[in-house]
């Protein structure tokens, strides 16, 4: 009913502007509702086209694969897809890896029975890690295009998409060509799927991928660092006192629980100071 998933802590200035944040896995959450309409349709298009119509299991596609060994497209939907980012590692043999199959098959059911569509994709897209510690599409986005994932352009959408298939393959810091190719085969998908035209798929599958923004993410990111140390032991002994507790009653983690924290700095004041 509540997997587990590891939010960046966020801090803000006085006048609510991002001083840094506090994280073991670099993720900020985005709802379906914020999700940017380029990525839910590059998604769908490449990863599952029925994916507001079946229930789990898109059995046309499943057949499919069987038929024609793979070679055709896979057989997983994003709800098992998203099973297999929490429910099972990497397989050692094809007998274990068709056991997995099975138990993500039973748990993409269960994801259906309990999570609206938009929930589901939103899940798999914020749980995705995307390499250099990027865990979901709004850190990937900034991490790669140096952006929010609602300002992505249709291509870099795709980029970011196309990842998702294997996000070392189709890197687009190490493997320029490949993530290319892989772009445009996304594209080609949205065409197929009426979400892009000809003319503009055209237009962008000649592109070069530009690097220029790309900027890995680092705790010690953000003005005022000596402030921000210094926040951290407050934080502590706020949090160590018992007077700000989870519903639960349990000790918040500042490294995984994704609270907001509010300061008296003046960021406009500080980026002049430094």
């Amino acid at each position: 009913e509540n997997p587990k998933i590891e939010y960046s802590s966020f801090i803000y200035s006085d006048d609510e502007q991002e001083l840094g944040r506090y994280y073991r896995y670099n993720r900020d959450w985005v709802t379906f509702e914020e999700l940017n309409p380029l990525v839910v349709n590059a998604l769908v298009a490449t990863e599952d086209e029925r994916f507001f119509s079946h229930s789990g299991i898109d059995f046309r596609s499943t057949v499919r694969a069987f038929a024609f060994f793979g070679k055709k497209g896979g057989a997983s939907t994003i709800t098992q897809q998203l099973a297999k980012l929490f429910f099972t590692e990497k397989a050692g043999s094809t007998m274990k890896r068709l056991w997995q199959k099975l138990k993500e098959w039973t748990i993409a059911i269960e994801f259906e029975k309990r999570y609206t569509k938009g929930e589901i994709m939103a899940m798999y897209l914020n749980k995705f890690e995307f390499n250099y510690g990027a865990h979901g599409i709004q850190a990937a986005a900034q991490t790669y295009f140096g952006k929010n994932q609602k300002d992505l352009k249709v291509e870099e959408a795709a980029v970011l998409v196309g990842m998702l298939k294997n996000p070392s393959l189709y890197n687009p810091k190490r493997f320029v060509e490949n993530t290319q190719n892989r772009r445009n085969v996304v594209l080609k998908q949205m065409v197929k799927n009426d979400y892009l035209t000809e003319e503009k798929y055209k237009e962008l599958k000649t592109e070069i991928l530009d690097n220029s923004k790309f900027k890995r993410k680092e705790t010690y990111d953000g003005p005022a660092p000596y402030f921000r140390a210094e926040l951290t032991k407050t934080l502590d002994d706020i949090l160590d006192s018992g007077k700000v507790t989870k519903p639960d009653g349990g000790k918040y983690d500042i490294y995984i629980d994704g609270l907001k924290i509010y300061t008296t700095l003046d960021y406009r004041m500080q980026k002049h100071a430094e």
